[in-house]
């Protein structure tokens, strides 16, 4: 596996990250945790070309192209924890050469931290999840977090409405799609619980499947096994990151990452060049950027870049490479490495 490092540009406190097309071109995306700072997307030869998706915004933590549309997407916007009331929320951003990007506010959810878009008999819902219900400081962690699910209207300038399918959650942090795109899996104080889109009955499904602090979650058959292995941040914000396999009907850790940690805060399971693979970002200590593959019976850790202290990444794949593109918040950079065998 052969990695390059390609820096996109300087964005202070980096802290989301996206990939789509935009009128057919693929664009990468990168938003700030600081109010007050741009949105920007990459494209081009080596994405040396840049495009101001907004001037003024800040605590964007995700971001999520609408399925069946051109050049829309969601986003979260305005979400502080040391900001109380919380102005947190769901944006709708869309994109013409004749208007460049057009951002309007369509929700706001007190400290709406991350959501996502499912699709179910033909309609799209938007599910997310609050970090707190309400705060009084940074530190308070009193009032625990809810998961909401609301059907996306078809006209976006129409109210969105979101209902409570599950609460409970102190610090409700973590959140990873199944690699099945049946449901995610949302992760707090209390464990992990997966959420199942509706079936036949209608109904969303929420089940626990793991106790204990549990501040991020990825998910992948990284062994080859048939069976998805979980990959875990621990506790809130942790110093430490866990593999779980399922043995004789429960969850064991089969792995610990051996460097040190302060701030883990982000992990995502996908593969690389075709091998599956775990990929995850540590924002303190020697703020990793690392990989951990499963080679000749045994766990195996790459260190990928050191220095830069990812919030969020992603990896995108193309038929001559794959991409992880990471918002490295540690230092204030837009980045991306390119794969190659």
């Amino acid at each position: 596996m052969n990695i390059k490092k390609l820096r996109l540009g300087e964005l202070y406190r980096c802290y989301s990250t996206m990939a789509m097309p935009l009128d057919g071109q693929l664009h990468l995306f990168y938003a700030s945790e600081e109010k007050g700072y741009p949105c920007y997307a990459f494209s081009g030869k080596d994405f040396s070309e840049r495009k101001i998706v907004w001037e003024k915004g800040g605590g964007t933590m995700s971001m999520i192209p609408i399925p069946h549309t051109t050049n829309q997407f969601l986003a979260v916007n305005d979400f502080y924890l040391k900001e109380t009331p919380s102005q947190s929320g769901l944006s709708w951003v869309t994109y013409s050469k004749e208007l460049g990007f057009v951002r309007k506010d369509i929700l706001k959810l007190p400290f709406l931290h991350r959501f996502d878009i499912y699709e179910v008999n033909q309609d799209l819902y938007v599910i997310g999840a609050t970090i707190a219900h309400d705060k009084t400081d940074k530190e308070d962690w009193s009032q625990a977090g809810k998961i909401y699910v609301g059907k996306l209207p078809k006209d976006l300038n129409q109210p969105l409405t979101m209902d409570v399918i599950a609460e409970g959650m102190f610090r409700n942090h973590g959140y990873s799609r199944s690699p099945q795109n049946d449901g995610g899996y949302f992760t707090s104080d209390q464990g992990v619980v997966k959420v199942t889109i509706p079936g036949a009955d209608g109904k969303w499904k929420v089940e626990r499947i793991l106790e204990g602090p549990i501040g991020e979650i990825a998910i992948c058959d990284v062994d080859g096994d048939g069976h998805d292995e979980l990959m875990t941040i621990e506790p809130f914000h942790g110093n430490t990151i866990k593999l779980y396999k399922w043995i004789n009907g429960k969850y064991e850790v089969v792995y610990i990452y051996p460097h040190t940690i302060d701030f883990a805060h982000t992990l995502v399971g996908t593969t690389l060049r075709g091998k599956p693979a775990f990929v995850g970002g540590i924002r303190r200590e020697e703020a990793d950027l690392f990989a951990v593959t499963w080679e000749n019976g045994k766990w195996v850790t790459t260190l990928i870049d050191k220095g830069v202290g990812p919030a969020n990444l992603n990896v995108t794949h193309l038929p001559e490479y794959d991409l992880i593109h990471s918002s490295n918040h540690t230092a204030n950079e837009a980045a991306v490495y390119v794969i190659t065998d």
